[in-house]
């Protein structure tokens, strides 16, 4: 049986959430779909050292504050699933979990969602599906070749699953210094962490609340047609979250520059020099998770869908939510996310209005 509704949302992560917080006061009728068993979305995979860069008020979704974390400044993952599940519930959000959209099709004047659990008829969709379900591995020569542990972020715990082991970390982001620094100060990893550029450390005093700051200022700045102020990206690269800085100052965070190759061994670099290692950890990024709407045939050559703020260019039924500036500044972060998806809100309400 296919059901009928004005939205359909796909995933239920920070994101959907405040999807679902805007269509609830635009008086929509909508339902929200989301893989996983239970809230948190993406939050409830990190490793376990992990806090957010800002403080628990400057990382809330629409409507309601984040608690503030006892005894820390910067919450850990934990508190944000914790966040994330006391919001679903506060604002009674229509979540089906374990229910993964298959596809998004055009069907006459509404679009279809195909689930495992059913079928959709909606006048339009929010797809807020993220990026955590596809890590991205590069083809690097000799991947198939090493002999060891090749793991990505998302698999990523703890130093207690390498104590005694020589590890290689990839990746010059947020994510690569944080895991280098993580088993770097365990004291029983042999680290040697590896990036494609030099590492470019943000400013010690610089957080998520000033990252936010930067980013909204470029973004207005290329809406009013000045030039561009470079955003964050002029700033740095990672940010130095207390563990990194602690690293860092006890000079157990100098990169090495990318190896030519893995071997069976460890990894080589093109001026002969070799490095022994018994695991790898990936820090290299993610890609749009996306496949569910590949009927409307909508990607371009950069597997981006071209958007005029969320809603897609050539599938104006379609909004794309917090998957990065180019579906609303800051979009991916808890504190930018409320924007655009109040945006996306307003335009579906005219939409379903007009009939």
């Amino acid at each position: 049986m296919t059901r009928h509704t004005d939205v359909v949302v796909a995933g239920g992560g920070q994101a959907g959430l405040a999807a679902g917080y805007h269509l609830r006061r635009q008086g929509l009728d909508f339902t929200m779909l989301d893989a996983d068993p239970a809230p948190g979305g993406s939050w409830r995979y990190m490793w376990d050292s992990l806090h957010l860069f800002s403080p628990a008020d400057h990382s809330s979704l629409p409507g309601r504050l984040m608690p503030g974390r006892p005894g820390g400044t910067y919450p850990d993952a934990g508190h944000v699933v914790d966040y994330l599940t006391d919001y679903e519930k506060r604002y009674d959000l229509p979540v089906q979990r374990g229910t993964r959209v298959d596809a998004v099709r055009r069907d006459g004047g509404r679009l279809l969602v195909e689930s495992g659990s059913g079928a959709w008829r909606a006048r339009a969709v929010i797809s807020a599906t993220g990026t955590w379900s596809r890590p991205f591995l590069p083809a690097v020569p000799g991947r198939g070749v090493f002999a060891g542990r090749q793991l990505h972020t998302v698999d990523y715990r703890s130093p207690a699953h390498f104590a005694g082991q020589r590890v290689i970390v990839v990746g010059g982001g947020n994510s690569g210094a944080q895991i280098a620094a993580d088993l770097a100060l365990d004291g029983h990893v042999d680290v040697t962490w590896v990036t494609r550029r030099p590492p470019r450390l943000l400013p010690d005093d610089i957080d998520g609340r000033a990252l936010f700051d930067v980013a909204t200022a470029r973004r207005r700045a290329l809406d009013a047609g000045r030039g561009d102020t470079g955003g964050v990206a002029s700033l740095g690269d990672i940010v130095a979250v207390p563990p990194v800085r602690a690293a860092r100052d006890a000079g157990l965070l100098t990169a090495k520059p990318m190896f030519s190759r893995l071997t069976a061994g460890g990894a080589r670099w093109a001026d002969g020099r070799h490095a022994d290692a018994d695991a790898v950890v990936w820090c290299t990024g993610f890609r749009p998770a996306l496949s569910h709407l590949a009927p409307l045939q909508l990607r371009g050559t950069d597997g981006h869908i071209a958007t005029e703020g969320t809603r897609a260019v050539d599938e104006p039924r379609l909004h794309l939510l917090g998957y990065g500036d180019w579906t609303g500044p800051a979009s991916a972060t808890l504190i930018g996310v409320g924007r655009p998806a109040r945006d996306a809100a307003r335009e579906i309400a005219a939409l379903c209005a007009s009939g």
